[in-house]
């Protein structure tokens, strides 16, 4: 699963802190999180085609 927004905004979607703290619980339980920050291939590509 991929998301740009942090855990602590995923109320502003799910809108039930209870149901969020268990959903983000129960995926990152033996998981692994990777933040990534940095140009994306997607605006690399489109930069370069405006160009």
């Amino acid at each position: 699963m991929t998301t740009n927004l942090s855990f602590d905004r995923w109320n502003e979607i799910f809108n039930d802190e209870v149901l969020t703290a268990a959903l983000i619980d129960r995926m990152t339980h033996k998981s692994y999180v990777i933040n990534m920050s940095g140009d994306f291939y997607r605006i690399k590509e489109t930069r370069e085609w405006l160009k």
